[in-house]
């Protein structure tokens, strides 16, 4: 009963193919092989228009280099307060950045809002041409939102409206972005350069991978600083053509939506079936592959005691619960794990 993390899950077939098939010839070194000469047709495809496209291994490093290139030393990104570059990467982005800063803003269910957006631009627009005060360059948006929930092209693009109206470039963290391309129904083009994204990260770990990220460059302006930022970040990988098969292996076929759409179909499941099972609040209807649930804490250690694995935080007197669905989550996952949860606590201890 394995709900931690999409990170927990394996690795498709076929991507374990693309890399057994490559790990039997030769090939270019430091991104200069074939497969990564490809990445950038097939992303143009995705995403209907030209794009940059630079592989490197972890969504930390695709983060942090990606906002490196919107935002000066001196400079500060706007992002929601619990957000992944916020909370979970450990100063990564202020490192990578030369000391750049993350100005933090709350939002409802983990999301920004553009009017609230607004109102802080405009309350600040004046004390930050000032030479004493950092002043804002770049907006980062997380879809889907660290509470599982999915920016639609309208809220994107009102974002990012409200961005450009102050000089901000605008980032996209797309870890579980294919999850909400399948959530939404939108298109990864409406999602990202045609709402007004200029730069993302593409996720492909948490879809299957073994360890495939990309940035991706809509605006090819702000890409001519990445590859000396990269290799100095020690992410451009000698053997890059084995990230580069992953993410070539995700897209063929559109399998890096087929995978999204299954492990979203099992949230929406679990999500159902966890209906009316006792002491569980649901938090919101799933846009993805996360659900959230709020138990009392005996419930809670009753899940962990039968086997169930997740993360869990204080809420007040009760636990929030994340449960987080994948590729390879089974009908029978689901099935075992709610058939824990309608029991009752004491139950399990009987």
């Amino acid at each position: 009963m394995q709900f931690a993390s999409d990170n927990r899950a394996g690795v498709t077939p076929e991507i374990l193919d693309a890399i057994a098939e490559e790990a039997s010839t030769f090939g270019g070194a430091y991104a200069e092989d074939e497969a990564s000469d490809q990445l950038e047709a097939r992303f143009a495809e995705v995403f209907e228009r030209d794009v940059r496209v630079f592989p490197v291994l972890t969504g930390t490093a695709a983060n942090s280099l990606a906002l490196a290139c919107c935002c000066d030393p001196w400079g500060a990104v706007v992002c929601h307060s619990e957000s992944h570059i916020a909370v979970d990467e450990c100063g990564a982005p202020e490192f990578y950045g030369g000391g750049l800063r993350l100005v933090p803003i709350e939002g409802d269910g983990h999301q920004l809002d553009a009017a609230g957006l607004t109102r802080m631009l405009e309350a600040v627009a004046a004390e930050r041409t000032d030479v004493h005060r950092v002043p804002l360059q770049a907006l980062s948006v997380t879809n889907l939102s660290e509470l599982g929930h999915a920016y639609s092209p309208d809220e994107t693009a009102a974002l990012c409206d409200a961005a450009r109206a102050h000089g901000l470039a605008t980032h996209l963290d797309g870890a579980r972005f294919a999850n909400a391309v399948v959530g939404t129904g939108a298109t990864p083009a409406d999602l990202t350069w045609r709402s007004g994204i200029d730069v993302m990260s593409f996720g492909a770990t948490k879809n299957g991978a073994l360890a495939a990220e990309a940035v991706i460059f809509f605006d090819a302006s702000r890409a001519e600083t990445f590859e000396r930022r990269r290799k100095r970040a020690g992410q451009l990988f000698s053997k890059m053509r084995f990230v580069s098969v992953q993410l070539l292996a995700s897209l063929a076929g559109d399998r890096w939506l087929t995978t999204a759409r299954h492990a979203n179909r099992q949230a929406r499941d679990l999500a159902d079936g966890l209906s009316g099972a006792p002491g569980v609040v649901s938090c919101s209807d799933p846009d993805g592959n996360e659900v959230f649930v709020l138990v009392e804490p005996p419930t809670a250690e009753a899940w962990k005691a039968a086997g169930a694995q997740f993360y869990g935080s204080p809420s007040g007197d009760r636990v929030m619960i994340r449960l987080v669905t994948s590729f390879a989550t089974t009908d029978e996952h689901l099935s075992t794990f709610l058939e824990v949860a309608h029991r009752s606590p004491t139950e399990d201890k009987s």
